[in-house]
C-alpha cells in the first residue's frame, strides 16, 4: 500500500505500542534554548570559538550527571550532546590519563558509542591525538572489571553495557591502526598464560609450532617482566570469570533488573563477534572453551525466563560459533569428514579416561563410538557417577583442574556442572550442512513475527539481535555464505510481512455468526481459497527423511476485476505465493486499528509458502507456458497445482504425531506478490546449492575475498602471470594523448615522428618476461626495472574495400588515471576502479571490454550491474565500438529498454544469427555467379565451406603465385592493370569503389588484394560458426549453444545472475573475466554469485580478471529493514569492504558533468578531483542559467503558518512549505522557457515526494504551458542519474534525519549539470559537523532566492557576471514567489493573446484555404505517399532489384521451431544488409560519449 499525501491520518502497527519520543528527534527551538547549547556556546561550538571560556573539568561532571545519566530522556540529551559536536571539541582534546575523571572517559565511550549507533565517522577524532589513545583504552580495560584491591565495581552495569559496546567497536574496526594495536594484544598467544597448565600443554602439544612462539615469550618475559602486560594478559578471562558471577547470581523467579539483561546479551554480542573473526578467535577460543561459558550459560536461570529469550538465542549463535567447522590454526575450512574424525577423537579420549579410572564403564569404555555419543547414551552411562568419579574423568581429560584452589577457584566441581560438561563436550553434534538442508526455504508465522529476529521497521540501535553481521573478514567461504544467506532470508521475511499484514488487513477477515470466516473487504494480492488439497506427496530419495516431491491443487474464485483477474491468471510457473490461516475472533462489522497489533486483530495462525507449478484446465492437467496462446477457461473457478516445501512438510507432519493441529486443513487465504520483489526463493536455492558445492574461488582471490592476507596480493603488478605487452587499440588518438597517460614512464618508439599515429603496441620494459623458472629468479629480474615502455605503432588490417569495413574507432580522450584503470583492467587480477560522478565510469568499462575483446579473441567476457538501466547504457555503447555484434548477448528481462532497433536478447540474437546466415549466404551466391562457377554451392554453411576450399582458395593461391612473378615491375600503371585483369574477385567488388587497385608499390597493391581476400574469407569463417544453427533444430538448443560457444560478451544483470545460477552451470557455461558495474550498489553476495556461474576446470577456476567499478562514498545497497542495515551492516558490499580493506584503487580525478562551482560542493569527500578541459570551455559551462542569479543556491524555508515538518504516517516526513517554494521555482523556471525534461525534482524522503507530486498536480500538471517535470523523486532512486537542472527538498526542521549519511549528500549535491538549488532549513543543518564542508560553501551565497526576470531563455549572460541588486528580484519567502510566479504567468497568458489572429484574420486565412479540386488531389498525393512510406527502405530496394533481375537465387531458411515469428524472418531475409549509420547519427553518438566522459 503506497501512502499518500493529503490522506487520512494513517497509524503504524507496531510504532503505536512505542512510545513517540525518537531518540535524535530534537527540534532546532529546543536545541538553542537548551542548556546543552547555551554550554556548548560558551565551551567548545566552533563558531563561537573566540568567546570559549577555559576548559573546565567540572562541566563534564555535571554534563554526565545531570544529562547523561538522568534516567529518562537521557536518549535525546546524549544525541543533542554527540550534535553539538562535544566529543570533537570538549572531551577528546582536554583528556589526559593522568587526571581524567571517570565521568570523562564514560562520557567519550557514550559520545562514541552514539556516534556508532547514528553511523557516522568515529576513529578519525581519535586520530587527532593518536598518542592519548593506549592510555584511554586502558582506562576503558579497567573499568570494565571490578577493582583488583577493593573487589569493588569501578562502574555500574548501565556503564559497564556501554563500555562493552565500546571494546565491540573495537574489535569489529581491525582495519584501523589505532584499534588493532590496542585490540590484538588482549587476544594474542600470550593470553594462554590464563589457562590450567596442563591444558596449555596439551595444546601446545598438539601446534609445535605455536610451542616455538611460546619459548620466546617466556624468554622475553624473564628478560622484563610488566605488571601491566600480566593484566593485559588475564583480562579477557577476567572478564568471562565476572560475567558468569552476574550470570549465576540472576533467580529463576521474581524481580529482575533489566540492566542485568542488558549487560548479559551485549556480553555474548561481544563473544559471539571475538569468535567470528579468525585473528582475535585464533587463541580466545581455546580460552573460552577453558572457561566452560556455554555449559555453564546454558544451565543458568535466566535461559528458562521469559526476559531471556533472546538471551537463549545469542548462546545458541555462541554455541555454533564456538564449535565452527574450521581449523583455528592455519584458518581451513573442515569438511563434515573432519569434524567427524575430530568427534572421533574427542570420544576416543572419554573412553581412555574411563577405561582408565572406572571398571564399572567398561561397557563404554569398549564401545563403538556411533552406540555412545547420543545425548541419551551418555546421559545413561555417567548418570550413576557422583561429583568425584565425575571430575576425576573432566580432570584426565584437562577441562578443570584437580582442586578449585587460586587462582583457578572460579572453577565450578559441583556434580550437575560436570556431568553437563562430558555430556555437552561429547555428544554428536548435526552438521551444518544437514541442518541447512533441512531448513524450510519458506518463513513461517514462528518467524515472521519474532522481533527478536525480524525486527520491526523503526529499530533505533539501543538494543543487540541475534541475528548474523557482515563485518571486514569472515571465517570460511562456507561462514561467507552462511551469513548471507541467513540475512537475506530474513530480509526477504520482513518485506514478506509487510505484504502478508498489508493483504490480510485488507481484506478485513470476521468472525460469523456460526464461528466460520468472513471477508468484509477485498485486496488485490489476495483471495479467499475455495478448496485446498494436497494430491501428491512423494517417496523420499536415498538417504533423505523429506519427501521428494509434495503438491497441492488450490482452488479460487476470480470474481475481480478483469485486469486483476488476468494478473491471476498469468501466475507463471516457479512464481512464489503464500497459503495463509487466518481465525479472526472479532465479530462481523469491527474496523481494523492500525494501532494495534496484527495477529490478535486477525487472528493469524499459520502461514506456509508454496511455489506455482501451473494453472489447471478443464481436464485437469497443467497448462504449460509456450508459444500458443492459452486457453480460455470458462467461469470464475480456477485452481492451480503448486509444490510445497519438503522439508516444511515433514516438519509439520511430524508435529502431528505429537498431537499439533493439522496446518493444510485450515488454509483460508491465498496470497501472491510483485514479480519483481517475489525471487527470494531462488537466490536462497542458489546460495544453499553453493554451500553444497565446492566452491572454487581463484586461489589469487580467496584470502582477499574472506579479508584476509595482503590486500594488494591480486593487484596486476603482483600478479605471476602480468603481460608484459598490451595492443591498446583505438585507446589512444594520438602519440601526445600516450605521452600525457604515462607521465611516470620514459617513452621509447623507434617509428619517425611522422609515422607514429595509433593504433599502438606498449611493451612496459619494468615487467619481467615470462620465463619457465622460479618465483625467486623472477623476482631477482625484477630487482632494478626501468620505468620505460616501448611503444610500436601497427596498422590494423584491412577488412575490405567497402566503407563499412572500416572499424568504429573511440573518439575519447582519456585522462591518465582512465588510462591506469584500462590497463589494469587489461590485466590478470583484480581491479578496482572508484569513479566519483561524472568521471566516465562507463566510457573506461566500455573501453576495457573493447581491448580484452581485441587482445585476447579467444576469452569471454561476463558483464553484471546492478540495474538493468546501467547495463543498458552500458551495453548501447559497447555497441558503438568495434566489436563483432554477433559476440554480443544480453540476458535478462530488461533488453526492451535498449534503445536500439537490434534484439540482443537470447532469441533476438538467433533470429539475428539466421538472418546473417541467410545474408552470407547469399554473398556466396554472388561469389559464385562473379566466378563462374556451376552448383548449388551457397545451399548450406557445409556446401559453401567446401565452395571456398576447393575454388576461392584455389584461385587465390593462384593469384599469389603469378604476382609472385610481377614483384619487380617498376611501372606503376601497367603494374595496378595486371593487378585489375589478374585478379580473379574482381567481378565480385564490382559494387565497392573504384579503382579497387590504387597504390605506389607493389606492397601496397598487394595489401589491397590482400584485404579484400580477407573480406571474402571473413564470409566463410563466419558461416563456418554458423553451421551449427543448420544441425540444430530448436529455437532453444540454439539460444543454449550461442551462450555457451558463439558469445564473447554476455551482459546480465546480479539478480539474474543470482536466479540462473544453476541452468547456467548445467549448460557448461564458461567466462574468464568479470566486469561490473555500479559495484557499490550491489549485496555482498549478489556479487559473490556472478564469480561462481561455472564448473571448475581441473579443480581450478578459470577466472583471469575481475574488474569492479563503483563509488563507495555514494548510497550503498537498498536494505528496507533498518536493523539487517545498521545492526547486521548489510547494507555493506563486497566493494566497500574491499575498499576498507586496503585493496589497491585506481581513483578517477577527471569530472566532465558538472559546473566547477556544483562539483566544488561535493568533490572535497575524494582524494583529488578536478574539471575536464571542457568544463571551461563549453558554451553551457559558460552561460549562466536564465533568469536565476546564481548557478547553485541554498534558499532557506521558514515555517509556513507555524508549520514547518510534519509527519502524518511515522517516519513518512513532508514540508508543505518546501514543497510549495519548489513547485513555485519550477514554474517560473518553465515560464521562462526551460524545457520540462531538463528539469528534476528530488528529495531526501517518500512522503516529500508524494506531497510535491500532489503539489505539482494541482498547480500545473496539466497546463499545456507549465507541465510535469522530467522526474519527480527520491534521491536514492536518483542515484546513477543527472540532469541539467535539480530542485531538491531537504524536508526536515526538527532533526537532521538521514542526509547526515554524507553519501546521501553526495548523491545530491552531484546530479546537476548546470543548476542545483537547494530548499531546506539552513539553521538545522549548518550545524551538522558531517555536511559542514558543502553546508560552508553554500552559505557563502544569498539564503534568500535571487531572480533574474528580465532575462532570456536562453541567456548570453556569463556566469563570471556580476548582476546588480537593481536589475535582480530578491525573494523573501514561499507565499511572495508563489504570487510572483502567478503575476508572470497571467502575464505570459495576456502576451499570448495579443499573438492571437483577430476573427478578420481567421476569415481570411479561411479564404485562402484550397477548392474542392484541389483537396482530392492532395488527398490522393498523400495516399501514394504514405503507401510508399509504409514500406521500409530496405524493402523497397528488394523490390526494385527483383524487378531488374531475373528470379533470385534463395538459400535454404532454417526457421526456429520455438518462438518463430514468420512474417518477421520474411522481413529480415529481404534485408540484404543493415541501414548504415548516418554521418549526423554517428557524429551525434561520438559527441554524447565525450559527453559523458
Amino acid at each position: 500500500m503506497k501512502r499518500r499525501s493529503h490522506t487520512k491520518v494513517q497509524v503504524p502497527t507496531e510504532a503505536a505500542k512505542k512510545p513517540k519520543e525518537k531518540a535524535g528527534a530534537l527540534t532546532l527551538d529546543q536545541f538553542s534554548s537548551d542548556v546543552i547549547w547555551q554550554l556548548a556556546s560558551k565551551y567548545w561550538l566552533p563558531e563561537s570559538k573566540s568567546e570559549h571560556l577555559p576548559y573546565n573539568a567540572d562541566i563534564i561532571e555535571s554534563i554526565y550527571t545531570d544529562e547523561i545519566t538522568s534516567g529518562k530522556g537521557s536518549a535525546r540529551r546524549i544525541n543533542m550532546l554527540e550534535f553539538s559536536q562535544y566529543l570533537e571539541q570538549y572531551l577528546w582534546p582536554n583528556y589526559k590519563r593522568e587526571t581524567a575523571t571517570h565521568a570523562h572517559l564514560m562520557s567519550i565511550v557514550i559520545m562514541s558509542n552514539e556516534k556508532f549507533r547514528e553511523r557516522v565517522e568515529v576513529w578519525n577524532v581519535f586520530e587527532q591525538l593518536p598518542e592519548q589513545y593506549p592510555a584511554f583504552f586502558h582506562h576503558v580495560l579497567e573499568s570494565c572489571l571490578p577493582d583488583q584491591a577493593t573487589k569493588q565495581n569501578r562502574s555500574t552495569l548501565r556503564e559497564r553495557t556501554a563500555l562493552l559496546i565500546f571494546l565491540n567497536h573495537c574489535f569489529n574496526s581491525m582495519e584501523v591502526e589505532l584499534c588493532r594495536d590496542q585490540a590484538k594484544r588482549l587476544v594474542s598467544l600470550s593470553m594462554w598464560h590464563c589457562l590450567q597448565p596442563r591444558r596449555r600443554e596439551q595444546e601446545l602439544r598438539e601446534v609445535p609450532e605455536w610451542r616455538k612462539y611460546w619459548k620466546r615469550l617466556q624468554k622475553k618475559e624473564k628478560d622484563a617482566a610488566n605488571p601491566d602486560v600480566t593484566w593485559e594478559r588475564h583480562f579477557m578471562q577476567n572478564l568471562i570469570i565476572d560475567f558468569l558471577h552476574i550470570l549465576e547470581r540472576i533467580p529463576s523467579e521474581g524481580e529482575l533488573n533489566s540492566n542485568v539483561v542488558h549487560y548479559c546479551e551485549r556480553f555474548l554480542e561481544f563473544i559471539i563477534d571475538l569468535e567470528a573473526l579468525l585473528p582475535t578467535r585464533r587463541f580466545f577460543n581455546t580460552v573460552l572453551d577453558d572457561c566452560h561459558l556455554i555449559v555453564r550459560a546454558l544451565m543458568c536461570p535466566l535461559v528458562q525466563r521469559e526476559e531471556g529469550k533472546l538471551f537463549g538465542q545469542l548462546l545458541d549463535m555462541l554455541k555454533f560459533y564456538t564449535r565452527f567447522e574450521i581449523n583455528d590454526v592455519t584458518g581451513n575450512s573442515l569438511t563434515d569428514h573432519d569434524m567427524t574424525q575430530l568427534h572421533y577423537k574427542k570420544i576416543t579420549s572419554l573412553q581412555r579416561a574411563v577405561f582408565a579410572k572406572f571398571s564399572t564403564l567398561r561397557v563404554f569404555a569398549l564401545s563403538n563410538v556411533a552406540t555412545v555419543d547420543s545425548r541419551d547414551s551418555l546421559e545413561k552411562h555417567f548418570g550413576a557417577l557422583d561429583s568425584e568419579g565425575l571430575k576425576q574423568i573432566a580432570s584426565f581429560l584437562n577441562l578443570v583442574p584437580d582442586e578449585a584452589v587460586e587462582p583457578f577457584q572460579w572453577h565450578r566441581l559441583d556434580e550437575p556442572f560436570l556431568r553437563e560438561l562430558l555430556i555437552t563436550r561429547h555428544e554428536k553434534r548435526c552438521s551444518q550442512l544437514e541442518a541447512l538442508n533441512e531448513m524450510p526455504l519458506y518463513p513461517t508465522e514462528q518467524i515472521i513475527w519474532d522481533e527478536n529476529v525480524v525486527p520491526s521497521e523503526y529499530y533505533t540501535g539501543d538494543t543487540c539481535l541475534a541475528l548474523p553481521k557482515l563485518n571486514l573478514q569472515f571465517l570460511t567461504l562456507h561462514d561467507y555464505l552462511l551469513r548471507n544467506f541467513n540475512l537475506f532470508r530474513l530480509e526477504s521475511t520482513y518485506e514478506i510481512r509487510q505484504d502478508i499484514e498489508d493483504a490480510v488487513s485488507r481484506m478485513l477477515p470476521w468472525q460469523s455468526e456460526d464461528g466460520d470466516v468472513v471477508f468484509g473487504g477485498w485486496a488485490r494480492m489476495a483471495l479467499p481459497i475455495a478448496s485446498f488439497a494436497v494430491v501428491e506427496v512423494a517417496k523420499p530419495h536415498l538417504g533423505e527423511k523429506k519427501p521428494s516431491r509434495v503438491r497441492a491443487d488450490v482452488g479460487v474464485t476470480l470474481s475481480v476485476r478483469r485486469e486483476i483477474k488476468e494478473e491471476w491468471e498469468n501466475l507463471r510457473k516457479h512464481d512464489v505465493c503464500f497459503l495463509i490461516t487466518v481465525k479472526p475472533t472479532q465479530p462481523y462489522g469491527t474496523k481494523y486499528n492500525t494501532r494495534e497489533p496484527f495477529i490478535p486483530q486477525v487472528g493469524l495462525v499459520s502461514v506456509r509458502g508454496c511455489e506455482v507449478e501451473g494453472m489447471l484446465d478443464a481436464n485437469g492437467r497443467v497448462i504449460e507456458d509456450g508459444p500458443e496462446p492459452r486457453p480460455k477457461l470458462p467461469g470464475e473457478q480456477r485452481c492451480y497445482r503448486v509444490w510445497l516445501d519438503s522439508n516444511q512438510y515433514r516438519m509439520d507432519m511430524d508435529d502431528l504425531q505429537e498431537g499439533a493441529d493439522d496446518v493444510y486443513e485450515s488454509f483460508n487465504i491465498l496470497m501472491r506478490r510483485k514479480p519483481k520483489e517475489n525471487n527470494f526463493k531462488a537466490v536462497l536455492e542458489t546460495i544453499r546449492h553453493l554451500m553444497n558445492t565446492e566452491c572454487v574461488v581463484p586461489p589469487w582471490l580467496h584470502d582477499i575475498l574472506l579479508g584476509y592476507g595482503d590486500p594488494a596480493a591480486a593487484h596486476y603488478s603482483n600478479m605471476p602471470n602480468q603481460e608484459r605487452s598490451l595492443e591498446f587499440n583505438d585507446t589512444f588518438l594520438d602519440y601526445e594523448h600516450l605521452q600525457v597517460s604515462f607521465p611516470d614512464y620514459e617513452l621509447k618508439c623507434e617509428a619517425a615522428e611522422g609515422s607514429r599515429d595509433p593504433p599502438y603496441r606498449l611493451i612496459f620494459e619494468d615487467v619481467a618476461e615470462q620465463r619457465d623458472c622460479d618465483t625467486e629468479e623472477m623476482q631477482t629480474d625484477q630487482s632494478d626495472p626501468t620505468k620505460s615502455i616501448v611503444v610500436q605503432p601497427y596498422k590494423y588490417e584491412a577488412r575490405g574495400p567497402y566503407l563499412s569495413d572500416k572499424p568504429k574507432q573511440n573518439c575519447i580522450r582519456f585522462t591518465p588515471t582512465q588510462i591506469e584503470a584500462i590497463r589494469a583492467g587489461m590485466q590478470p587480477g583484480l581491479t578496482l576502479v572508484v569513479g566519483p560522478p561524472g568521471t566516465g565510469k562507463t566510457d573506461v568499462a566500455v573501453q576495457i571490454i573493447s581491448n580484452i575483446y581485441h587482445n585476447h579473441p579467444n576469452q569471454r567476457t561476463l558483464i553484471v550491474t546492478h540495474s538493468n538501466q546501467a547495463l543498458n547504457q552500458l551495453f548501447e555503447k559497447i555497441m558503438a565500438l568495434d566489436i563483432d555484434e554477433r559476440h554480443l548477448l544480453r540476458l535478462g528481462h530488461g533488453e526492451e529498454a535498449l534503445e536500439t532497433e537490434k534484439d540482443y536478447s537470447r532469441y533476438g540474437r538467433v533470429n539475428y544469427v539466421l538472418a546473417k546466415r541467410m545474408d552470407l549466404l547469399s554473398q556466396v551466391q554472388r561469389l559464385q555467379e562473379a566466378l563462374g562457377v556451376s552448383g548449388d554451392n551457397a545451399y548450406t554453411c557445409e556446401t559453401a565451406g567446401y565452395f571456398y576450399l576447393y575454388n576461392v582458395m584455389a584461385r587465390w593461391e593462384k593469384f599469389q603465385s603469378q604476382m609472385d612473378a610481377h614483384n619487380s615491375e617498376t611501372d606503376m600503371n601497367k603494374l595496378c592493370a595486371v593487378f585489375e585483369t589478374e585478379f580473379p574477385f574482381s567481378k565480385f567488388f564490382s559494387d565497392a569503389p573504384q579503382p579497387l587497385f590504387k597504390a605506389n608499390s607493389f606492397d601496397e597493391l598487394m595489401s589491397i588484394a590482400q584485404s579484400n581476400f580477407r573480406y571474402i574469407s571473413e564470409i566463410f569463417n563466419e558461416l563456418e560458426e554458423f553451421r551449427a544453427f543448420e544441425l540444430l533444430r530448436t529455437g532453444l538448443d540454439r539460444s543454449k549453444y550461442l551462450l555457451v560457444k558463439e558469445a564473447k560478451i554476455i551482459a546480465m544483470t546480479c539478480t539474474h545472475a543470482a536466479l540462473k545460477r544453476k541452468e547456467l552451470v548445467n549448460l557448461g557455461f564458461r567466462y574468464d573475466n568479470i566486469l561490473m558495474e555500479e559495484s557499490a550498489q550491489i549485496l555482498e553476495i549478489e556479487t559473490f554469485i556472478p564469480l561462481l556461474l561455472q564448473n571448475p576446470l581441473d579443480g581450478l577456476n578459470r577466472l583471469k580478471r575481475w574488474i569492479m567499478i563503483g563509488d563507495h562514498h555514494q548510497l550503498p545497497p537498498v536494505i528496507k529493514n533498518m536493523a539487517f542495515q545498521k545492526y547486521s551492516n548489510m547494507e555493506q558490499s563486497l566493494f566497500t569492504r574491499l575498499v576498507r580493506l586496503g585493496v589497491p584503487t585506481v581513483d578517477l580525478d577527471g569530472q566532465g558533468r558538472a559546473r566547477s562551482s556544483i562539483c566544488s560542493l561535493y568533490k572535497w569527500r575524494y582524494k583529488k578531483l578536478a574539471d575536464l578541459q571542457h568544463i571551461f570551455e563549453r558554451e553551457e559551462y559558460k552561460k549562466a542559467n536564465s533568469g536565476l542569479v546564481y548557478d547553485y543556491q541554498l534558499i532557506n524555508v521558514d515555517d509556513f503558518k507555524g508549520v514547518g515538518e510534519s509527519e502524518p504516517n511515522p517516519y513518512f516526513y513532508q514540508n508543505l512549505a518546501e514543497a510549495e517554494y519548489i513547485v513555485a521555482l519550477y514554474m517560473y523556471m518553465r515560464l521562462m522557457g526551460y524545457p520540462a525534461a531538463k528539469v528534476s525534482i528530488l528529495t531526501t524522503y517518500n512522503g516529500q515526494k508524494h506531497l510535491i507530486r500532489d503539489v505539482i498536480n494541482a498547480r500545473c500538471g496539466n497546463n499545456p504551458l507549465i507541465g510535469w517535470p522530467h522526474k519527480i523523486t527520491t534521491v536514492d532512486k536518483y542515484q546513477g542519474q543527472q540532469n541539467d537542472y535539480i530542485l531538491i527538498s531537504l524536508v526536515r526542521t526538527k532533526a537532521v534525519g538521514h542526509l547526515r549519511d554524507v553519501r546521501r549528500l553526495v548523491v545530491a549535491m552531484s546530479r546537476a549539470r548546470l543548476g542545483l538549488y537547494i530548499f531546506g532549513r539552513v539553521s538545522l543543518f549548518k550545524n551538522c559537523l558531517e555536511l559542514q564542508q558543502t553546508f560552508k560553501l553554500l552559505m557563502q551565497r544569498p539564503l534568500k532566492l535571487r531572480l533574474l526576470p528580465s532575462d532570456a531563455y536562453p541567456t548570453e549572460r556569463l556566469t563570471s557576471e556580476p548582476v546588480a541588486d537593481n536589475i535582480s528580484k530578491t525573494v523573501e519567502n514561499m507565499s511572495e514567489m508563489a504570487q510572483f510566479v502567478y503575476e508572470l504567468y497571467m502575464t505570459k497568458i495576456d502576451q499570448l493573446k495579443d499573438k492571437l489572429p483577430t476573427e478578420e484574420e481567421l476569415q481570411a486565412m479561411r479564404r485562402q484555404l484550397p477548392n474542392e479540386d484541389t483537396d482530392e488531389f492532395a488527398e490522393e498525393a498523400a495516399a501514394n505517399a504514405t503507401e510508399l512510406d509504409d514500406e521500409p527502405p530496405q524493402k523497397k530496394a528488394a523490390k526494385e532489384k527483383t524487378k531488374k533481375t531475373p528470379e533470385a537465387f534463395k538459400p535454404t531458411p532454417i526457421l526456429n521451431e520455438i518462438n518463430v515469428d514468420e512474417q518477421e524472418m520474411e522481413r529480415q531475409q529481404e534485408q540484404q544488409a543493415p541501414d548504415a549509420e548516418t554521418p549526423a547519427e554517428k557524429e551525434t553518438d561520438e559527441t554524447t560519449r565525450v559527453e559523458e566522459s
